[in-house]
């Protein structure tokens, strides 16, 4: 007997007796995650570019980018972030349809989607693409996906596409919650432990490391929407150009390439000391078209400003939204060296901890 079905009737009867509204507190629960009017550095918009950059582009007939919304809070909650390593920087418009179907974005969504073995409307899981090339392994017979975990900031470089296995244990080992929202208490203990995340299976999936690097993704979808796709090249460039001069490596190439003795590949600057480094991709679908450019930020926990000191947005994930060429320069100052959230362009962002951040 399938034991879905009565979890969801669980489920659909603890959701009945909540309420969506946000009330005046400093901390709102809603049906997915915690989110918290959280104190953060902010300027209130992004200051005038002081070098050359790129002109805004020009989009498409009927599709005007919206100057106008506010954009505080228009993010969609979610508890993890898996950003799969495709190579590539378009994908299709529904990208578990890529490749005919046969990818880690539509194994994913089998097992943590709407009505997969491991969903859980309380800990949302965002399942994008990106840009950046897979890990290469010494075993060049054997087909593997690189994947980034955020903002637990993890990098899983190999994960085997031969068996159903890996995935699962990638889900339970990983994505899955800890702990269970509260309003999982009526499930049965059967259906609280398949939820629950089990830590034994994170040894199967090898070489899994810490994230260092600063992550600047950009959604650059075309297919899905065409303001993306021509917003994500040039935004892609314009930080790959600019941050090599506030002292990041702009890091090329997949994170480890164990055919080379090397344990890196080279990135854009040379210093005596190790520089700090960042890594700027595409990546499929974040939702909010009309805001384009959208840019999300993840700034490791261990990065640390010009000073040494922890930085204030160490840990932390920060959506963009209307980040043209022009404020490239800004976002770079404010945001990833200074530590600030800008006002203007601020989606919402996520802590470590998976706290969604409002202003």
């Amino acid at each position: 007997m399938s034991l879905r079905p009565l979890a969801r009737g669980a489920w659909r009867r603890a959701t009945s007796r909540r309420s969506n509204l946000i009330v005046p507190l400093a901390t709102t629960t809603t049906t997915t995650t915690t989110i918290t009017r959280r104190c953060l550095n902010t300027v209130p918009k992004c200051p005038e570019p002081t070098c050359d950059c790129a002109d805004t582009p020009s989009m498409p007939w009927g599709q005007k980018i919206d100057k106008n919304a506010n954009l505080n809070g228009l993010i969609a909650a979610y508890a993890q972030q898996v950003l799969i390593c495709t190579g590539k920087d378009d994908w299709a418009s529904r990208i578990e349809e890529d490749n005919s179907g046969d990818n880690l974005a539509a194994d994913l969504k089998e097992l943590v989607g709407r009505g997969g073995m491991f969903s859980d409307p309380y800990h949302n899981i965002s399942i994008v693409n990106g840009s950046f090339p897979s890990a290469i392994s010494k075993r060049p017979d054997l087909q593997t996906t690189s994947v980034y975990l955020l903002p637990s900031f993890k990098y899983i470089p190999f994960l085997p596409r031969v068996s159903f296995d890996s995935v699962q244990a990638l889900v339970k080992g990983y994505l899955l919650p800890k702990k269970l929202h509260p309003m999982n208490d009526g499930l049965s203990p059967i259906h609280k432990d398949r939820l629950s995340r089990k830590e034994t299976y994170q040894s199967l999936l090898y070489g899994v490391r810490d994230v260092e690097d600063v992550l600047v993704l950009i959604c650059g979808h075309g297919e899905r929407d065409r303001r993306c796709g021509i917003y994500g090249p040039i935004l892609q460039e314009e930080f790959e150009r600019q941050l090599p001069q506030s002292g990041f490596d702009v890091l090329q190439g997949p994170a480890i390439d164990e055919s080379v003795s090397a344990p890196r590949l080279s990135g854009t600057t040379s210093e005596v000391e190790t520089p700090r480094t960042a890594r700027v991709g595409q990546i499929s679908h974040i939702g909010g078209h009309k805001y384009a450019g959208n840019v999300i930020i993840y700034l490791p926990p261990t990065l640390q400003n010009s000073a040494g000191n922890p930085h204030p947005l160490a840990g932390h994930g920060i959506w963009y939204g209307r980040i043209d060429p022009k404020h490239v320069e800004g976002v770079i100052k404010e945001t990833i060296i200074n530590g600030n959230v800008i006002a203007d362009h601020f989606r919402g962002g996520i802590t470590q901890d998976g706290e969604i951040l409002r202003l």
